[in-house]
């Protein structure tokens, strides 16, 4: 696994904040826009230039969201302990994501092309896909490849297509996650639905006044179970479920159509049923739609609502990025027994009245969690993350 976070550049580092109930949403240092001194961000921590020596790229050549995506990359395939020959085996297989890709870098682009001086390298990376094509580049892969784009639940679903492939025998293994960054052209857009608190998120909180918007990137290592022999096992995708409500081009159903569906079909995929459900990562954004929305879901197929929190609340929202990230969160719940308060919770909402996890617990027997990603126009995914047997 790999990450790169508002709480860390790291695993560990991610892991240690988490720990801490630490938040790495704040004011904005590196982003150049009107709006940076008026939202609060969850901005990774180093500049362009920073990240290009963590990623041993060029800062000149390559955008924020490609260099997030080498610095995730690189941790996996290391953690994993991947050679060249098994990265270029037509047997290994890339699923990407990102909704923002180089558009973040909107403003060099233009920059360079007024300049009038020749192609801008800002061309190359400009596309929602560059970051999976330079990623293939440095590391000379040679299988098969696709970058989702389903807004926030583009690397749920590239985990889902992962395991798919290698469950179907098309691939032995496959490198699965998603990047992205913050820009003006993200900034502007998600102000303009009127949806970006001027306070931190606050998921489930019955006084939310919208999202915040984060960046990162985050890959996993999926492998084959005959491939795995030997190896470090931290979790198996057990099950996933993907449904697409299209109630609204930027919301999800009010009445859960979606989320039920979703939730209910990644259980029947793993064989489990809501009563061995330990934990949920909910999607949980901060928004008056999507918060209302899930907790009308979860109450509606579990009751009585197991354990469950939004990541959001320490990471902000990283839009593609979002669901490899939060699958990462809940293998280390799984692993390490523990569970991560859900931060600025104050009062739950009255028609739903479940409350989020509020503090740290450790020494907890997690099996199964279900990981929750919805997107615009409602494309609702829910992962099933159970221990590696």
């Amino acid at each position: 696994m790999g990450v790169i976070s508002a709480i860390g550049k790291t695993v560990e580092e991610n892991l240690e904040q988490l720990r801490k109930g630490q938040t790495g949403i704040g004011s904005a240092q590196h982003l150049q826009s009107n709006y940076a001194n008026v939202f609060p961000f969850g901005e990774v921590k180093a500049t362009n230039e920073e990240l290009a020596k963590l990623s041993n790229q060029s800062a000149a050549k390559l955008g924020r969201t490609d260099l997030l995506a080498m610095i995730a990359f690189n941790e996996a395939i290391a953690d994993a302990g991947l050679t060249q020959e098994a990265l270029s085996s037509f047997e290994t297989a890339l699923i990407s994501a990102s909704t923002v890709g180089g558009m973040s870098d909107a403003d060099t682009l233009y920059a360079d092309i007024q300049a009038n001086t020749g192609s801008s390298g800002y061309l190359e990376t400009y596309s929602y896909d560059a970051h999976a094509t330079n990623i293939m580049k440095v590391h000379k892969m040679r299988g098969f490849a696709a970058t989702i784009n389903t807004a926030c639940s583009s690397s749920a679903n590239a985990i889902m297509m992962g395991a798919r492939l290698i469950k179907s025998g098309r691939a032995k293994r496959a490198i699965v996650g998603g990047s992205d960054s913050i820009g003006k052209f993200t900034v502007n857009g998600f102000n303009a639905l009127r949806i970006l608190s001027e306070n931190k998120c606050m998921p489930f909180d019955n006084d939310r006044s919208g999202l915040t918007l984060g960046e990162g990137s985050a890959y996993l290592v999926l492998e084959g179970e005959d491939e795995a022999i030997n190896k470090t096992k931290y979790a198996e995708v057990t099950g996933y479920g993907n449904t697409n409500d299209a109630y609204h081009p930027s919301s999800i159903s009010p009445e859960a159509v979606g989320v039920i569906k979703a939730m209910k079909e990644a259980m029947k995929s793993a064989k489990i049923t809501p009563s061995q459900v330990d934990y949920i990562n909910a999607h949980g954004t901060g928004t008056e739609n999507n918060d209302d929305a899930e907790a009308k879901g979860i109450v509606s197929i579990f009751g009585t609502a197991p354990p469950f929190n939004s990541t959001k609340s320490y990471t902000g929202h990283t839009l593609a990025a979002a669901g490899a990230i939060e699958a990462i969160y809940s293998v280390l719940s799984i692993n390490n027994g523990e569970l991560y308060p859900s931060l600025q919770f104050k009062t739950p909402i009255p028609e739903h009245g479940v409350s989020p996890i509020q503090q740290y617990v450790k020494d907890q027997k997690i099996d199964h969690v279900l990981s929750n990603s919805f997107g615009f126009s409602g494309n609702c995914t829910s992962l099933v993350i159970s221990k590696a047997q």
